[in-house]
């Protein structure tokens, strides 16, 4: 997802929830004995808060059975478990099938980070159907997100007028204004938030998990990670080998990679999925209505977005659509070949003076709902990605790097390399270059790569196999598009998957699906 430390990431899953609708804390001080002795009291799901994204309480899923949700206490400081505590959002369905078959907690994590699993799983329910014949399926708000201990920022207002700046600055002010919007921005993360700021880490939440999985009852926890949730997987896996059950990490982290080189890997990454968007719409039967050949529709694009810098055009009144915000918009596209029919519309509209669908798509993927109001999905995202990242990038290291990023993406690499200034201010440390994912020790896990994901280049799926070590990682390949694989229901995806969770069969290693 496009902020300030660069396009990180959010899961297909998490971006769509706001995409089809706009189409279509911290606790106090108290005694506590043991953490993992705690009871949860399941109840009916209320509605999202504004942090989650907002919208209506989950419905059932098909057969009549309901959400329920619950808190579970944490330490803040997970270095003085005995202190203060926060409440972590989770959110279940129960298992369909028999009581005898069923094998426990199957816990998501749909990315981001700074996505709010409890109002994501709803969502797409549905989809884990087969799933859930054995498992409860589980998600949560990791700290930092939605209802749990969520970091704020700005205020909507604020928040509109952020992502209208200009992204990519061409000029020393340009720059300069860059540079002070973003030290605001970050400032105002440490006044609303300094408490739970230096406690947002994926170390964390890995911890966190780790609790969950005692009070869910089970001895090892069984997780299904997408995206930045294949990094909090692989990190769970470092931190307790022991206690990974059957664990499948889709859409992958490169986890060997540090900040400059992941938004490198994005600007080659989205570059391919706007080739590829740009080739499917030219080789139909019917015309291409955004250009006749692959070049003259990156051609017009990129002519847009010249033509937004120097004067935008009307998108959601009273906001105009600029060419950061069109940048956005189109990278959001690339996300799911399902959202290809959308940009193609969007551009059609956009050459005509009209920004809306663009518009629409930028606000998805910035947590902006239909009403003008902003989940906590940004402030996450930069509070945690800037406290796990330990560089510091300048307007100098980014201007010596624009030549590689704009090799590696005429239309994305500016973008990308400018997101890399976001740390730079930020008032908590960052914790490494990359993080440690090596799991000796550790049962199967199961690593998905889709060769066409813009946001998680498939090269990171075989980074990930080789940095959990020897006999732990098992590579399987998707020959797609779109960003994760198990969610293009692809039969021979959801099959090995489905098989490895429900039946424990670990299909063979460099298994090729397309």
């Amino acid at each position: 997802m496009p902020n300030r430390s660069g396009l990180r990431a959010v899961a297909l899953t998490t971006t769509a929830v706001l995409l089809s609708a706009a189409l279509a804390g911290c606790g106090g001080k108290e005694e506590h004995g043991d953490l993992t002795a705690q009871k949860l009291d399941w109840q009916d799901c209320p509605a999202p808060s504004d942090a989650e994204g907002g919208g209506s309480a989950p419905s059932p899923l098909p057969g009549g059975a309901k959400w329920q949700c619950a808190t579970m206490k944490a330490p803040l400081d997970w270095s003085r478990p005995k202190g203060d505590t926060i409440d972590i959002a989770l959110i279940r369905a129960r298992s369909s099938g028999p009581a005898s078959k069923r094998i426990g907690s199957l816990v998501f994590n749909f990315g981001g980070p700074g996505g709010s699993g409890v109002s994501t799983l709803p969502a797409f329910g549905s989809d884990y159907t087969a799933l859930r014949t054995r498992y409860d399926l589980v998600s949560f708000d990791p700290r930092g997100v939605g209802r749990s201990a969520p970091v704020e920022c700005e205020s909507d207002a604020q928040l509109d007028e952020y992502f209208q700046q200009d992204a990519t600055p061409d000029d020393a002010a340009e720059r300069a204004q860059l540079l002070q919007r973003t030290q605001q921005f970050n400032a105002a993360c440490e006044k609303n938030s300094k408490t739970v700021l230096p406690h947002v880490r994926t170390t964390d939440a890995a911890r966190d998990m780790d609790l969950m999985r005692q009070v869910l009852g089970d001895d090892k926890l069984h997780y299904f990670g997408i995206s930045y949730g294949t990094e909090l997987g692989g990190v769970y896996a470092h931190l307790f080998p022991g206690h990974v059950g059957r664990a499948v990490l889709d859409a992958v982290v490169d986890p060997t990679q540090n900040p400059e080189q992941s938004a490198l890997g994005q600007a080659r990454g989205f570059q391919l999925a706007l080739d590829n968007f740009a080739k499917d719409c030219t080789s139909k039967t019917t015309d291409c209505p955004i250009g006749d050949t692959e070049q003259e529709v990156k051609d017009r694009i990129a002519k847009l977005l010249a033509d937004l810098e120097k004067k935008p055009i009307p998108g959601l009144f009273p906001r105009q659509l600029t060419q950061t915000a069109a940048t956005n918009g189109i990278a959001q596209s690339l996300y799911s070949k399902d959202f290809w029919g959308y940009l193609t519309e969007g551009l059609e509209e956009a050459y005509d003076g009209d920004g809306k669908i663009l518009m629409l798509l930028s606000d998805s993927m910035n947590g902006r709902n239909e009403n003008g109001e902003y989940s906590n999905l940004t402030a996450a995202n930069i509070a945690i990605n800037c406290s796990d990242d330990k560089p510091r990038y300048t307007a100098d290291d980014v201007q010596r790097k624009l030549p590689e990023f704009r090799a590696a993406s005429p239309l994305f690499g500016d973008y990308l390399a400018w997101g890399m200034v976001g740390c730079t201010d930020w008032a908590v440390p960052g914790a490494a270059d990359h993080p440690d994912v090596s799991a000796p020790g550790s049962a199967s896990i199961l690593v998905v790569g889709n060769t066409g994901d813009p946001a998680t280049p498939y090269e990171g799926a075989r980074k990930m196999v080789e940095a959990l070590g020897k006999g732990v990682g098992v590579e399987l390949t998707y020959k797609g598009q779109g960003h994760g694989a198990y969610d293009s229901k692809n039969k021979c995806v959801q099959g090995a998957v489905n098989g490895y969770l429900l039946d424990g069969k670990v299909p063979k290693a460099g298994t090729v699906c397309s």
